[in-house]
């Protein structure tokens, strides 16, 4: 009561607010207007606008414009290589203010224990981080992950109060054809929110994902797509991140009519592109610097995707709403110069104040050691399946080729841009081992090996040398994972991610400078890729180049898998 007492009275100017922002503008984002104001904060709301404050604290913004800070719908924390700290302290300073993570990656290593690590974190954060409760553990039956989440180890997380639902609910098939696991998931879910994962869904398939209650999604490729899932309902998470880059293909859905209808959102991003181009600010001023509406676009990144996911709070610069707010100097090059998180300025004393959180997962990587002979591939009568990689997608293509014979093995063909790939199954449950072929990549020798592999997290290793891979995939076991670049039976590069194999112990200013060294050491086998280690980790997903789901409630597709 004494808090409600206290805004009112500061709203009303009957007594100095604890801070006002003054000689500035804000940005209306229901007119559209820059609005000369006072903008007065009373502890973490704001309390005034529209009108001249007093404040215990004044902070003198003039020529200065306020915008309500941002809001990431999707991501994977893990994704930045950085526990949440890291990445509360990395991304906040770009104007983020709230950020929805589905924990999907340490929970597939590490199940819900993995799951408590970021629930413990997200309580202790500067930046509002909200949880999703992965709904895909294992993410397919057709490989090994480290852990399995029915909805009965789901449940006991579902009160939480940084839980926002569940999370991208990707087995498709699963909810057309009425699996009975996904339909348990749904129904615990039902009346609250269920994010969505349907790329290239359409027609009557998609009314019946719709209808089981999935609101949001992210993996739109095109404005076509989007189109049509947004006239279904759906609201579209517009997603740029290091690999996944979908922005410049969607810019005609960010307008001010559809707007309400949108969000932005990274999903994955590496500290190294973060430092190079920004966060969710690079999205804002792109999609501007690309013609789209200034109002459409700071919709989109603020009032749009809270009212998306629920959170009533925030989103606009008006009393009563949060104060999460960024201090821009334009809103065309969207420079955040100040940032406040619930009422609190940013800077390097508040991230003091926050509590460590024990890591977790420090012995995740178990593979049994390899040898060159792991890696052969017996010749076979015709061509050989490659996996092709597309520059910027996660998803790939299934291709075919003739490959070159060395006795009685398969071997890679550098004309063709053709090397080995291969997974081995690191989470000490069965020791499988699947190897193949890859286009893409440029690699003229060496091999680049990581334990970061959508979605199980299993070990991935490319490479032209068998003894190089297996020098790469053994020295993963060593660090207890991580990324690891290896030329002529040396280590050349490498990062430690001993956070269930994912995450680095180290602030993310030195995980930002060793990508750099890393990605150097990669461009030195001759790797054409910008982003050759998230595109990396993204080769173990299934390959669908048709997709068609058939009455069995499987992808029913030509496809080549690599599967540890």
């Amino acid at each position: 009561m004494a808090d409600l007492e206290r805004f009112i009275d500061q709203g009303t100017g009957r007594e100095p607010a604890d801070i006002v922002l003054k000689g500035g503008q804000f940005f209306d984002l229901v007119t559209g207007d820059l609005v000369a104001s006072d903008i007065a904060i009373s502890g973490d709301r704001i309390v005034g606008t529209c009108g001249d404050y007093q404040g215990r604290a004044e902070i003198d913004i003039s020529g200065r414009i306020v915008v309500p800070g941002f809001i990431d719908t999707h991501l994977h924390i893990e994704s930045s290589l950085v526990t949440p700290h890291e990445f509360d302290r990395c991304v906040l300073p770009y104007g983020v203010t709230t950020a929805i993570c589905d924990p999907h990656e340490i929970a597939n290593v590490l199940g819900t224990e993995g799951i408590e690590f970021f629930l413990d974190s997200a309580l202790e954060t500067i930046m509002d981080i909200r949880v999703q409760l992965s709904s895909c553990v294992p993410a397919t039956h057709l490989e090994t992950s480290g852990a399995d989440l029915p909805i009965e180890r789901l449940l006991p997380f579902r009160d939480h109060p940084k839980v926002i639902g569940l999370a991208e609910f990707m087995n498709f098939p699963g909810v057309i054809h009425k699996d009975p696991v996904c339909l348990a998931k749904l129904e615990a879910f039902q009346g609250g929110h269920i994010d969505g994962h349907a790329p290239l869904l359409s027609g009557k398939d998609l009314n019946g994902y719709l209808a089981a209650g999935i609101r949001t999604e992210h993996e739109c490729t095109t404005a076509e797509e989007a189109l049509e899932k947004i006239r279904k309902g759906m609201h579209i998470l517009v997603r740029e991140g290091s690999v996944s880059k979908d922005l410049l293909a969607l810019l005609p859905i960010i307008t001010e009519r559809l707007s309400p209808f949108i969000a932005l959102c990274t999903d994955d991003r590496n500290p190294l592109d973060i430092a190079e181009q920004g966060h969710l600010d690079y999205m804002i001023r792109t999609a501007i610097g690309h013609g789209r509406a200034p109002l459409a676009v700071y919709r989109a990144a603020s009032i749009s995707a809270a009212r998306a996911f629920g959170l009533r709070d925030r989103g606009l610069v008006a009393p009563g709403w949060r104060a999460d707010l960024v201090v821009v100097d334009t809103l065309e090059t969207c420079k955040a110069e100040m940032i406040f998180s619930a009422g609190r300025r940013v800077d390097d004393a508040l991230f003091a104040t926050r509590r460590p959180v024990a890591p977790v997962g420090l012995d995740s990587v178990k593979a049994r050691p390899v040898n060159a002979a792991h890696f052969a591939v017996p010749v076979t009568d015709g061509e050989t399946p490659v996996i092709g990689v597309l520059p910027g997608k996660i998803i790939t293509e299934h291709r075919r080729y003739r490959l070159p014979a060395r006795g009685n093995q398969t071997t890679v063909d550098l004309a063709q841009d053709i090397i080995k790939v291969a997974v081995i199954e690191r989470h000490g449950r069965n020791g499988n081992h699947a190897n193949g072929f890859v286009q893409g990549f440029g690699l003229k020798k060496g091999a680049i090996a990581s334990t970061v592999g959508h979605d199980s997290h299993n070990i991935c290793v490319v490479g032209v040398d068998e003894d190089d891979m297996a020098l790469a995939a053994n020295r993963l076991g060593e660090i207890k994972g991580g990324f690891v670049v290896v030329e002529g039976g040396r280590v050349t590069g490498e990062i430690a991610l001993p956070v269930a194999g994912l995450m680095s112990l180290e602030p993310y200013e030195t995980v930002r400078d060793t990508l750099h060294h890393l990605r150097q050491a990669a461009f030195a086998l001759g790797a054409t890729l910008e982003e050759p280690f998230l595109q990396l980790a993204f080769l173990p997903l299934p390959v669908i180049p048709h997709l068609k789901i058939s009455d069995r409630g499987m992808v029913d597709v030509d496809r080549f898998m690599l599967m540890g």
